[in-house]
């Protein structure tokens, strides 16, 4: 039996029921302004990518629900759908790749981090530094959070909420060097590729 999409029937409300995007902070984070591509994976109706297009060469949105794509194409955004699990991208071709309150809806998140590492630009030998990957996730400790992990669940989601210490073991087997940043109710994973 297919599963609901929630997130198609969501979409043309999306953008209206979440706060803006701390735009500093997503500077900051993912080191931009930067040429290259930027991956916005589970990236849904584009409202952090559409602020994010003049601060990276090219800003592509991937999702794989068609009604938060929809959003998206409306935005003037490039799109493609497709799982985080089987990205529909060559090894090394992104240089930014952003993962925003998406993560825990991952069916196979082992799966979608290896997928995440290979599509990071390595560093080349002319002193351009690795891709980067950033992750923002709320974080299961705190009372709010497990409230809506649990209204996830009656809904239907398939949501599994990871602590910050988990993503980082997650990623041992990627070549990247790791950091964790906290504020608030969220946390972020930065994984920078290494050779």
């Amino acid at each position: 039996m297919p599963r609901f999409d929630h997130f198609s029937w969501l979409a043309p409300h999306y953008d209206r029921a979440f706060r803006a995007p701390d735009l500093a902070r997503l500077d900051e984070l993912l080191a931009l302004p930067a040429p290259g591509r930027l991956l916005d994976v589970g990236g849904g109706t584009g409202r952090i990518s559409q602020h994010l297009r003049d601060r990276a060469g090219q800003v592509i949105v991937l999702d794989e629900s068609e009604g938060m794509l929809r959003e998206a194409r409306a935005k003037g955004l490039p799109v493609t759908r497709a799982h985080a699990e089987r990205l529909p991208f060559p090894d090394g071709s992104m240089d930014r790749v952003l993962m925003v309150d998406a993560f825990h809806h991952l069916a196979d998140a082992p799966q979608a981090l290896s997928e995440l590492c290979r599509i990071l630009a390595a560093p080349d030998g002319d002193g351009r530094p690795g891709g980067r990957l950033v992750i923002e996730e709320p974080d299961i400790a705190g009372w709010r959070i497990k409230g809506i992990a649990l209204a996830e669940r009656l809904l239907g989601m398939r949501s599994r909420f990871y602590r910050a210490e988990e993503l980082v073991r997650l990623l041992g087997h990627c070549p990247v060097r790791v950091e964790v940043r906290r504020a608030g109710e969220n946390f972020w994973v930065i994984a920078d590729r290494e050779g």
